[in-house]
């Protein structure tokens, strides 16, 4: 059989293989390159307060055998994504939206039947993965996804936030027994069931720009009066209305570009759009402005959550200690409040009695007090400090006349999401629970979810500089809202009940429009009032005329938004049997992913007549603005080791169990707790930091690694032996940076000639079982320390050989 394929123009190859001199510690260098993700492409039309999107992956194919890559990819965490297509060899397939478990059925029996196939599934509302089986050697494939996405609007500003990487998230709980069912660096536990699934390799600090990176977003501001746009985390270039991102730039943080529209929404409005010309069912939007007037604020009870875990490390830290403490400062005599400080333990203010206190000068010096003495460290342990902080609310809540209001201030970086939100639902009442997140890679789906959940508002810094900023926000956020206990009536038309979303409506606050959407039945006619009750206690309604509209958007929209709700039911556990099939039924219907169905796009020709496609695990860049200790902090005994970061390997993807690879530093000590239950293969030591410097300290650590990478080859004996000829290229790619590190920093040659010879045998094409051979018993030599016989060493070598 002949099949035509698309391949590598030279210097497309010359690029895949570019040498690595300058990209620091434990870059990689192979003779045909390692990551399959070659080309990140985001073109963008943003129409008023309406986003569309087409997100672009190109995969290339530098092995000379059939590529299956995998890649776990964010989305906008409100975004729908409404159609994909898979285009390879010239031939365009256009993805199907089925079942999950359907189409994964599907997927499964294309690739071992040799044909080309993607599939594209939810893993959380921010977080998808995209595999794409049977790439031919040389060939590129690319997969693009159709988005909808709204522009949330407050304070005169439409934000347009676009997520490039996937950060490392804290995994709590017991490993399961069994295989994973991802193919993460952490294995499945009992709190996150899928960690395996939200946890990519991550690629050493270091490594070269590893994909081009292009956005480009044209913006009409649809009769709205656009002042300033402004992109806060990426240099851009901007033609009229034309905002690209310059080349270069990195996916390591999210795109966020703020659009000042000035009057936007000056009146309220209700747009109805049915499903067809003579549609009896449509989809409406209801969006409703905030009172300019109101009466005095009510006293509040506050709890203040602030995370210390070691993902929180550098300016999150900072950034996060000045926000609680502005929180603080803002309280009035009037008001009660308690603040919790949590990595993988709960910490109160010495100083404070337990429980709610009164917001005086003096109790709220000694809140400020601790909070400036809080620094990163632990684990993200946040469901305990959740249930503190909402026992102390609700425990009052009944007999207090003041608001009951929560605020959380973390980057998010957990990934049972799905078992806090099912903790904390019942546990809700009348509290308001807002989030204030800080990260450059914010996992802004859990909390908005969480806001959602608990009726109040999350509020996003990306930087210090925004932090200013988003303080005022947050300011007018927490203090009582203007409306409150809100309520919708139609007449005229007939909504559907169950359809509504958000189903719990949150409060009016100072700047922020509601937005509630939803399914009408009958002709387009009528209006929706909506009431509620003011800060003085009075009655405060509005009444809004629908107008009827065509625009696609809206409905796609509300189909996301509502299969949230749903999807947030299912695992709040409400007791609905019926939601996934509920769930399942609208997402086909509308043709919006969500958690339960998947879109799948297969080829009908065959391309690979025998044997299974070469695995591979797209790796994701360390987070832009995180720090990596040297060191891992304390954390809770059964809590799950997230994996060091790992060097990808082209032969067995990026399991945990096909051994380790080399280890950057680790991730924040957040993720690192040391003790409890490990995955099959435990991290790797990491080179050592600042706090362990020194030649001394940087051989110890290497010669770890090197008996690391000698277990791995002994449990990669029985390998195929293009599989194992992988291995011993990809070695051979991280001893060239052990070797480049350690000359860097004057050690003696001779204390690693061994590793020399051993780069030297892997560049040659000899025989494989010789190289390997040969690989084993270098590194157990270095490992050992024995290359260098101590009395041939100057006095300072001797004096390091007895320590």
């Amino acid at each position: 059989m002949t099949v035509t394929v698309t391949p590598m123009s030279p210097a497309e190859a010359t690029r895949v293989a570019a040498p690595l001199d300058e990209a620091g510690v434990g870059a990689l260098r192979t003779e045909r390159g390692n990551l399959p993700l070659d080309r990140l492409d985001v073109r963008a039309q943003l129409t008023g307060l309406v986003g569309h999107v087409q997100l672009t992956q190109e995969f290339v194919n530098a092995h000379d055998t059939a590529l299956e890559a995998t890649y776990v990819f964010p989305l906008p965490d409100r975004a729908a994504v409404t159609g994909m297509t898979m285009t390879a060899d010239g031939r365009v397939v256009e993805a199907e939206l089925r079942e999950r478990g359907a189409a994964r059925d599907e997927y499964d029996r294309a690739i071992a039947a040799g044909r080309r196939a993607s599939i594209a599934e939810e893993e959380r509302p921010d977080v998808f993965t995209m595999r794409v089986g049977n790439i031919l050697p040389g060939e590129r494939v690319t997969v693009a996804l159709r988005l909808v996405t709204p522009l949330p609007y407050e304070d005169g500003a439409a934000t347009f936030r676009f997520p490039l990487v996937v950060a490392p998230r804290y995994i709590p709980g017991s490993p399961l027994p069994g295989p994973s069912v991802g193919d993460g660096h952490t294995v499945d536990t009992d709190a996150v069931p899928d960690a395996s699934r939200i946890t990519p390799p991550v690629l050493l600090p270091g490594f070269p720009n590893p994909l081009r990176l292009s956005l480009d977003v044209d913006i009409d501001p649809a009769g709205l009066p656009l002042g300033e746009v402004r992109s806060s985390l990426h240099a851009v270039v901007t033609e009229g209305r034309r905002i690209s991102v310059r080349p270069g730039e990195r996916a390591d943080r999210d795109f966020v570009l703020r659009l000042e529209y000035g009057s936007a929404g000056d009146a309220a409005t209700l747009v109805c759009v049915p499903d067809g010309a003579d549609a009896t069912e449509g989809t409406y939007h209801l969006t409703v402005l905030p009172p300019r007037t109101s009466g005095p604020a009510r006293g509040r009870d506050v709890v203040l959550l602030l995370d210390r875990s070691g993902s929180m490390g550098g300016w999150k830290m900072v950034a996060a200690r000045r926000a609680a403490a502005r929180i603080v400062d803002t309280l009035t005599p009037g008001d009660r409040f308690a603040v919790l400080t949590f990595d993988h333990e709960v910490q109160r203010p010495a100083d404070l009695p337990t429980g709610l206190v009164e917001a005086g000068d003096r109790h709220r010096f000694r809140a400020v007090e601790h909070l400036a003495r809080v620094d990163a460290r632990g684990g993200t342990e946040l469901l305990e400090p959740l249930r503190d902080g909402l026992a102390l609310l609700t425990n009052v809540a009944a007999e207090s006349p003041r608001d009951a209001v929560l605020v959380l201030v973390t980057d998010g970086q957990v990934g049972n999401e799905d078992q806090i939100l099912h903790e904390v639902a019942a546990s809700l009442g009348r509290v308001r629970v807002h989030a204030v997140g800080i990260d450059r890679a914010v996992n802004a789906g859990f909390l908005g979810r969480l806001a959602a959940l608990g009726g109040g508002r999350c509020e996003l810094v990306e930087s210090e500089d925004r932090l200013d900023e988003a303080m005022e926000h947050i300011h007018r956020r927490i203090g009582a809202p203007l409306v409150t206990d809100l309520t919708v009536t139609a007449d005229g038309f007939t909504p559907v009940d169950d359809a509504r979303t958000p189903a719990r409506l949150p409060a009016l606050y100072p700047g922020v429009p509601l937005t509630v959407s939803g399914r009408y039945r009958g002709p387009v006619a009528g209006a929706l009032t909506v009431c509620g009750r003011a800060r003085d206690g009075r009655d405060w309604q509005t009444t809004v005329t629908a107008q009827r509209r065509e625009e696609p958007a809206v409905t796609a929209l509300w189909a996301r938004a509502w299969l949230r709700d749903l999807e947030d039911r299912y695992v709040a556990g409400s007791g609905d049997a019926d939601l996934e099939r509920r769930a399942v039924e609208a997402s086909l219907r509308f043709g919006v992913l969500c958690r339960f169905t998947a879109y799948v796009a297969v080829d009908t020709r065959v391309v690979v007549e025998d044997g299974q496609p070469h695995r591979v695990v797209q790796p994701v860049e360390p987070p832009s603005g995180w720090d990596l200790p040297a060191t891992p902090a304390p954390a809770p005994a059964g809590a799950m080791r997230l994996m060091a970061m790992h060097a990808p390997g082209p032969a067995r993807g990026f399991r945990a169990a096909a051994g380790p690879m080399l280890s950057a530093p680790p991730p924040p000590a957040a993720l690192m707790p040391p003790a409890g239950p490990l995955p099959p293969a435990a991290p790797i030591p990491p080179i050592a930091g600042p706090a362990d410097a020194g030649p001394r300290s940087e051989l110890r650590a290497v010669r770890e690694i090197a008996a690391v990478e000698a277990r791995r080859l002994r449990e990669s004996a029985g390998l195929p032996a293009y599989e194992r000829s992988d291995l011993l290229a990809d070695l051979a790619s991280r001893l060239a940076a052990l070797i480049g590190h350690l000359a860097s920093l004057s050690v003696a040659e001779a204390e690693y000639a061994s590793l020399r010879r051993l780069a030297a045998t892997l560049e040659t094409d000899g025989d494989l079982e010789a190289r390997w051979a040969e690989a084993l018993r270098l590194l157990d030599e270095f490992a050992a320390g024995h290359q260098v016989d101590p009395a041939s060493q100057p006095d300072r070598r001797r004096a390091f050989w007895k320590r």
